[in-house]
């Protein structure tokens, strides 16, 4: 069975040795750099079974990129401090939406017309976070996303690629991302916001695909890690606008 690999980082700069990676299926830790190769120190070492290789790596790779479960600065919030986020950060707020439903879509009267084949009116609607996301951009804040959609895309995606003329309309920019491609670049399949690149919050869902809590992460390795996980869905994900085009061409 190949293991689920995530690349925590490295130490060392460019050349990407020695680093850390965690299984995230298991939760043990690979750790790879050179090799320890001096003879009388490899005698010196205790437990060093047949078929074991001592690497050598820097205290500081471990501190940085080792795992922190038990002591990650994470703390759970409610909805209401999670909403008053999106007044507080001060330049950028991004997500990765990975999820191929969401329950809250489906309640709406707009995913009822879509579902029918009827033009959604989006004019209108949802006044107060239209007003908010309007009144951060207005002030030179970003507001992005990448939205990872299956192949074929549900029917859950196809409204959320609808929806997304209503969030560019407000400011935001919306791209796409075929899971596939997120697969191959080891994205996460969290949904989480990334706050001014200092702060995660880790959206819960139950398992009928309702929102049931935020787990806000400052941990900074932690973050890093999203960090990374934001420059590699930015760079190969594509506009909604050339995403949706591409679908009605194969349609």
């Amino acid at each position: 069975m190949v293991r689920r690999l995530r690349f925590n980082g490295t130490g060392s700069g460019v050349n990407g040795c020695p680093s850390v990676h965690e299984d995230l299926d298991t939760g043990e830790v690979i750790v790879h750099g050179p090799p320890l190769t001096d003879r009388e120190d490899i005698a010196r070492l205790r437990h060093l079974d047949e078929g074991e290789v001592p690497i050598v790596v820097p205290r500081e790779l471990l501190v940085d990129w080792g795992p922190k479960d038990m002591n990650r600065q994470a703390k759970t919030i409610d909805l209401d401090e999670f909403d008053r986020l999106f007044t507080q950060f001060e330049h950028t707020a991004w997500r990765l939406e990975t999820r191929s439903r969401y329950a809250s879509d489906e309640v709406t009267e707009t995913y009822t017309q879509f579902i029918r084949g009827e033009p959604v009116i989006w004019d209108g609607l949802d006044a107060e976070w239209c007003a908010n996301r309007r009144t951060q951009t207005a002030l030179g804040k970003h507001v992005q996303r990448v939205r990872v959609v299956d192949n074929p895309p549900t029917k859950g995606q196809l409204y959320l690629l609808d929806n997304a003329r209503r969030n560019t309309t407000v400011g935001e920019r919306i791209m796409n991302l075929w899971r596939a491609e997120a697969d191959r670049l080891s994205l996460p399949s969290e949904d989480f916001w990334l706050f001014d690149s200092r702060m995660v919050a880790l959206l819960k869902f139950d398992d009928a695909d309702n929102l049931v809590g935020v787990e806000l992460i400052t941990e900074p390795a932690e973050v890093v890690r999203y960090s990374m996980v934001r420059d590699a869905a930015m760079h190969h994900a594509v506009p909604y606008e050339e995403f949706a085009a591409g679908l009605a061409v194969k349609d």
